[in-house]
């Protein structure tokens, strides 16, 4: 690992800083280099290179958007005996605390971006003798992302669609069904399945959806601050609904009430947002049900139960 590090960095020094961390998935580890301190994910499976490739195109698209602090993304590398290594940017962290409101401001300012992004394309566009110049972010009229991303180990489809209730429910929902159903045959929740998919327009009447740049996988885990504010990190980004946004910050704590005033001081709740949320939630216990097995299983029954009532 650490030839391969100098190697693709560049770097005569290459000495371990003492900090290391990451999750169930993969490992984390501080270096210092010729070019300042870098943290290094690895992971030796085989999908190693598919995951680092999509978080480092998540890291990058939240970064050109210069709403929200994220480690900046340096290189993912392949490992001679499989796998692979994701460099970035060292960044000294601790648990989100003092800065839990600005993120709040931080996070609505990243799902409008998009938005305010198209409406000064279009305003520009009309205006005599003024484009919108040469930029490397573009105004994103669908759903999805340019690449596959992971939640936890997982792929995600990102195939590009006009409309988000097909997205989320073709792209989101049934992958993590077919899975489930590959895996333990779950009839009651095939059934519930079937009746949920019918159900699920009707949670989206009256209301206009604008493709917003998502984290992801915005759980309590991957938000941290240092003194100068928020940062966010190990996402799973696409552009969809930004209430998708707040399943998984909801499921496992993490976030005080003064995230959320602030969140929803720029974005406030549309009607019907509490049981789209539940519906969000969805995705993510069954894809924890995936990952770590059927003790995820009540909770995303028992949501499908109550949004088919």
């Amino acid at each position: 690992m650490e030839a391969a590090l100098r190697r693709e960095l560049g770097t005569s020094v290459l000495r371990r800083a003492g900090h290391s961390g990451g999750g169930c998935i993969s490992h984390g580890e501080s270096f210092h280099t010729d070019h300042g301190c870098v943290y290094v994910k690895s992971n030796s499976k085989a999908e190693a290179r598919r995951m680092f490739d999509g978080e480092m195109a998540s890291l990058t698209a939240i970064l050109q958007t210069h709403t929200v602090r994220v480690p900046k993304p340096i290189k993912v590398v392949d490992l001679p005996e499989g796998g692979a290594l994701f460099v970035m940017e060292h960044l000294d962290m601790r648990g989100l605390n003092r800065h839990a409101e600005k993120l709040g401001t931080q996070l609505a300012d990243l799902h409008l971006h998009n938005q305010k992004f198209g409406e000064k394309w279009k305003k520009d566009a009309n205006t005599i003798g003024k484009s919108g110049g040469q930029t490397d972010i573009q105004f994103v009229e669908k759903f999805g992302f340019h690449t596959v991303t992971c939640c936890g180990y997982l792929p995600q489809v990102n195939d590009w669609q006009e409309d988000w209730v097909t997205f989320f429910a073709k792209q989101r929902i049934q992958p993590q069904m077919d899975m489930i159903e590959k895996n333990s045959g779950d009839r009651e929740a095939r059934e519930l399945w079937a009746n949920l998919q019918l159900k699920i327009p009707s949670l989206f009447n009256d209301i206009e959806i604008i493709p917003a740049l998502l984290h992801g996988d915005l759980w309590g885990g991957n938000v941290a601050e240092d003194d100068s504010g928020p940062i966010i990190f190990d996402p799973a980004s696409f552009y969809g609904h930004s209430e998708y946004e707040l399943a998984i910050a909801g499921m496992f704590g993490g976030f005080s009430g003064s995230f959320y005033s602030a969140y929803h001081s720029k974005i406030p709740k549309a009607p019907g947002f509490e049981k789209r949320l539940k519906l969000y939630q969805l995705f993510h216990y069954m894809n924890h049900w995936n990952h770590f097995g059927g003790g995820y299983r009540g909770s995303s029954i028992n949501i499908m139960r109550n949004l088919v009532k």
